[in-house]
């Protein structure tokens, strides 16, 4: 029987089969999928093979074929340095949920999460959360947020779970689509799904006044089908993003507004750092690059991103 995972705790996958039969499954024996050395070898978002077979005690289901992936979105494996974790996978639509400082996001983060996208070939979207309890100076921010988003390319949506703002935007970018929600603990994506379908009810938590981050609710990626006709990946919140398996020469073509000026640049190998006669570099004395996004690239390129490989689960252990 073929299938598509729903859930995955690391030793149980939940799989909904092309009848529309949900069935918990195992895996036999080890999967090694395009020589990646992952710390899960089935994701949410596979599509599988799997075997039924009648026990005395019921049904016991094996998946025995992972299908190739058309994408997927991974991390770097806080515990094991040379593994990565797949977070989901066969992603339609990545939304990132940014908060202004309910808790903070920042654009770092951002930026990281843009480039995995791009990297994976990922459409991303941008969607500033909880409009309701800005104040004038957090306004101003995420306006000029969007300002900067927006003029690379970005689509930018603006909403509030709980007054309802923005909710039918979102729904028409995501039918027909299987998208995946991520961002930050605490930054409200179990309160946007219970938005978009209050018949799922998923448990949400409120901000740590004393941290000012979330505590995170949702310990595994899990799908769940929309009656607007989409599919919603929801996934752990996470603190940080570290980039995998970038070069440095490729990094800068992750970076649509750098990509852009590429072939202006003296040299083909430019790196846009040290080199003269640099076209970023140029665009940025114009301002017409944000010096965030210039930042970022330099974080990544020198490969500091010590501060961002933490635990997907935002609450400091290392529980993978």
């Amino acid at each position: 029987m073929t299938g598509l995972v729903y859930k995955s705790t690391g030793s149980w996958y939940t799989v909904k089969a092309e009848n529309g039969t949900f069935y918990e499954c195992r895996i036999k024996g080890k999967f090694r999928i395009q020589g990646i050395k992952s710390t899960n070898p089935v994701a949410v978002g596979d599509i599988v093979d799997f075997e039924i077979e009648e026990t005395g005690d019921g049904v016991d289901a094996t998946i025995t074929v992972i299908h190739e992936r058309k994408n997927y979105i991974i991390r770097k494996s806080v515990n094991l340095s040379k593994q990565v974790h797949i977070i989901a996978s066969n992603i339609d639509k990545l939304f990132l949920l940014v908060t202004i400082n309910n808790p903070p996001t920042t654009t770092s983060f951002i930026d990281r999460f843009l480039v995995t996208a791009e990297a994976y070939g990922i459409e991303a979207v941008l969607v500033f959360n909880k409009i309701d309890t800005f104040d004038r100076e957090a306004e101003d921010e995420q306006l000029y947020l969007q300002y900067v988003y927006s003029n690379i390319g970005y689509k930018c949506l603006k909403v509030s779970s709980t007054e309802g703002k923005g909710i039918e935007k979102l729904k028409a970018e995501m039918k027909d689509n299987v998208s995946m929600f991520s961002g930050h603990s605490g930054v409200g994506k179990s309160t946007l799904v219970n938005a978009l379908q209050p018949s799922l009810s998923l448990k949400t938590k409120q901000i740590s006044e004393q941290h000012s981050q979330g505590q995170h609710t949702t310990t595994f990626a899990e799908m769940f089908d929309l009656d607007f006709g989409a599919k919603i990946i929801d996934t752990p919140g996470i603190r940080g993003f570290g980039i995998v398996d970038i070069e440095k020469d490729e990094l800068g073509d992750y970076f649509p507004e750098f990509f852009a000026l590429k072939e202006q640049c003296k040299f083909n190998n430019c790196l846009h750092k040290e080199e003269p006669y640099c076209a970023v570099k140029d665009a940025l004395d114009e301002d017409e690059i944000a010096w965030s996004r210039y930042r970022s690239y330099i974080q990544m390129l020198e490969g500091d991103d010590e501060n961002y490989r933490t635990d997907i689960y935002g609450d400091g252990k290392n529980n993978e």
